[in-house]
């Protein structure tokens, strides 16, 4: 059994990806090439935004936002700390420090009843996680916000799909940045990503942050980065996009269908989705107690699973900060615990069968 299984997916595609790659090969624009600004364009009308800016990886889509909007050293940006490195790596590298707020127990986001208490004069920006698929409180974090003119940069690596309130995840604040990496639920075959905005000044200033600064060529009017996204790649999700829509359904469906198998089990406990928005399950993952026990157990009967993330980022080495680590006990709570289980639109209900089978007698 796959954790992901982008095998039957490319299965399904392969005609029109190879058509897809095999035209760029007879073009020959390997950097920018027409594929780029169509596959802009079809992303742009998929979310409702104005402007979608593509990248070399969702990582860099991060630290573009945060060069765009001017952030650097002596600002903070608030986030969680219960995310991968990459949401405060960027922070870091733009020269701020990540102010990490914890995270809700029951749906792994965000707490946004403790974020006001987090902002300084420092504060320049807040950047929530849509963990697992599921779009955090983007309402309430956006009046914060605006009451204190702070942007809003939602990292939407992992919700490319879902929807919050009639709207898509990557169209809901000043920014949001998505991960093209083939596990998420829109993958290219190798790095890539992109940068949604209805500013139009900071659609301007994204282009020319990515291509090292340039308005023009040999022009650099501003500090910037080689973080294009390469014309294949966008050829490869170009392609994906054609059954985009019903790998969506596949997932809100599978997701639906997992809960109602697991919800007999004492041993496991469910993430909680709101009902004003949906999960598209970038993980499906889970809580358990015991999880090396429960790992090693699944693992026996051929059960992949992972873990995002074991360690909260407050923790790490590398971003460690001893006074929030004091402060998230949610979400050290749950690096304890979850669980990530195979997730993909081409999951059949006999795989899943097998996983709760699996999990029921741990």
């Amino acid at each position: 059994m796959q954790f992901i299984d982008l095998k039957s997916q490319y299965r399904a595609l392969k005609e029109s990806i190879d058509a897809r790659i095999q035209k760029v090969l007879d073009h020959g624009q390997y950097i920018l090439g027409p594929e780029v600004a169509e596959m802009e364009g079809q992303l742009a009308a998929y979310t409702g935004s104005k402007h979608a800016i593509s990248c070399a990886s969702g990582t860099e889509a991060l630290l573009m936002s945060l060069m765009a909007l001017g952030i650097g050293p002596g600002d903070e940006v608030i986030t969680t700390p219960f995310t991968f490195a990459a949401t405060a790596e960027m922070i870091v590298l733009a020269g701020a420090k990540p102010v990490y707020v914890d995270i809700d127990r029951d749906t792994c986001l965000i707490d946004v009843t403790k974020i006001e208490a987090k902002i300084t004069p420092r504060t320049k920006a807040i950047m929530p996680v849509s963990l697992y698929g599921q779009v955090a409180d983007m309402d309430a974090i956006n009046a914060i916000a605006e009451k204190h003119k702070l942007a809003v940069i939602e990292d939407a690596a992992q919700s490319f799909g879902a929807t919050y309130k009639g709207r898509k995840s990557c169209n809901v604040s000043t920014l949001g940045c998505t991960s093209f990496f083939p596990s998420k639920p829109l993958g290219c075959y190798g790095d890539g990503g992109a940068i949604f905005t209805n500013d139009d000044l900071l659609a301007k200033a994204l282009k020319e942050i990515r291509t090292h600064g340039q308005e023009r060529r040999y022009y650099h009017t501003r500090i910037g980065v080689g973080g294009r996204m390469d014309t294949i790649q966008c050829a490869v999700v170009l392609g994906k996009l054609e059954r985009f829509g019903w790998e969506i359904e596949r997932r809100l469906a599978l997701g639906d269908l997992y809960a109602k198998k697991l919800a007999g089990l004492k041993n496991v406990k469910l993430l909680t989705v709101r009902g004003d928005r949906d999960c598209v399950w970038a993980q499906y993952t889970v809580f358990v107690e015991n999880r090396e026990a429960v790992v090693k157990a699944l693992a026996e009967q051929g059960v992949p699973t992972a873990v995002h993330y074991p360690l909260s980022l407050n923790r790490q080495p590398a971003y460690r900060d001893d006074a929030s680590a004091a402060e998230t006990v949610n979400s050290h709570w749950a690096a304890d615990r979850v669980m990530s289980l195979p997730m993909s639109a081409d999951l059949t209900e006999a795989q899943m069968d097998r996983v709760v089978a699996a999990l029921a007698a741990c």
